[in-house]
């Protein structure tokens, strides 16, 4: 697999994994045959945090995620790791990640991975615009003395 490869599948896994379940689900309702290489599991990660994003690296706490690994029916496999217990979100993810290694792959990429982006996109910059909204701009003056 090729660098540029690899980034491309990083990146659709990242938005697959951070998608709301049930917007996932209404842009694939139907999912392909397919097989569960490992059950699905529930499990913890410890999240690692920085303070100012550069400073030494200490244990935030941890956090619930579910893993999947599935195979279509074309021999294609597929893995997902997503926050949170939802066992339907990570099958769904994972044959997602598989179908995203077929030939079609471009399609599905601009009906499900792209309209998710821009959806999370959309989201962020609506934050973003509230977060801004409430910033204060503090100020000294500075007095002459006579």
């Amino acid at each position: 697999m090729t660098d540029a490869r690899i980034k491309a599948r990083k990146a659709w896994m990242s938005v697959l994994a951070k998608a709301p379940p049930e917007r996932l689900a209404a842009l694939m309702p139907d999912l392909p045959d397919h097989s569960v290489l490992r059950a699905l599991e529930i499990g913890a990660v410890m999240v690692r945090g920085r303070i100012g994003a550069s400073g030494a690296p200490f244990n935030l706490g941890e956090m619930t995620v579910t893993r999947c690994s599935v195979r279509l029916s074309t021999g294609q496999v597929g893995h997902a790791w997503v926050q949170g217990r939802d066992k339907t979100h990570a099958t769904r993810a994972a044959v997602v990640d598989a179908l995203m290694q077929l030939k079609g792959a471009a399609r599905l990429k601009a009906n499900v991975i792209d309209v998710l982006e821009r959806e999370a996109a959309t989201k962020a910059e609506l934050r973003a615009g509230k977060a801004a909204a409430t910033k204060v701009d503090f100020f000294t003056l500075v007095r002459g003395e006579d």
